[in-house]
């Protein structure tokens, strides 16, 4: 089993062009409230019952406070939904037995809870394996739309990309099973 642990940062991009620039920029909100365990058996496929990540999208900011607040209350709807939870089934492309150094680049599926709608979502991961940590950064990609959030839409913002990138930066510590 590992478990996340602080430094991990969960955050997204989204490429959006303001009124006031010529060039389109990345808006990025992060946040390092991020809990949870990836449970592995054996073989290193997942144990479901015990693999679950969440991120409290309450407490994500940018660099504009109004945006954040946009965020919140309009495309996340936070005061509904104010979590999203990622439960992976299955791992492709991580050797067995689990390496106790090195580097491994491997992709994680599973289900995303975000804005109350569940949908496959597939992670590409690439991880450092130390004796007891794992490090790493989990990339994945979705629209606005597959999870029935609305593209924001305001003032000073000419527009958004319907592209959302979501980034992990991992921070995972083994633990036994029963500890």
């Amino acid at each position: 089993m590992f478990e996340v642990v602080p430094g991990t940062e969960a955050r997204y991009r989204v490429k959006e062009q303001l009124a006031r620039l010529n060039f389109p920029t990345d808006a990025v909100g992060v946040t390092q409230e991020v809990k949870g365990t990836i449970t592995l058996g054996p073989d290193n496929t997942v144990v479901i019952q015990g693999s679950r990540l969440v991120v409290d999208l309450r407490t994500l900011r940018s660099d504009e406070g109004r945006r954040d607040s946009y965020i919140r209350e309009n495309t996340l709807e936070t005061a509904r939904y104010p979590l999203a939870e990622f439960a992976p089934t299955r791992i492709v492309g991580l050797p067995a037995p689990l390496p106790m150094s090195g580097e491994v680049r491997f992709q994680m599926a599973g289900d995303m809870t975000l804005h109350g709608v569940t949908r496959p979502l597939t992670w590409e991961v690439n991880a450092t394996f130390g004796d007891q940590n794992v490090t790493g950064r989990a990339t994945a990609s979705f629209r606005f739309g597959d999870f029935a959030m609305r593209i924001p839409r305001v003032f000073l913002v000419l527009s958004v990309e319907d592209d959302i990138r979501l980034e992990v930066e991992l921070r995972l510590q083994r633990k036994e099973s029963g500890a």
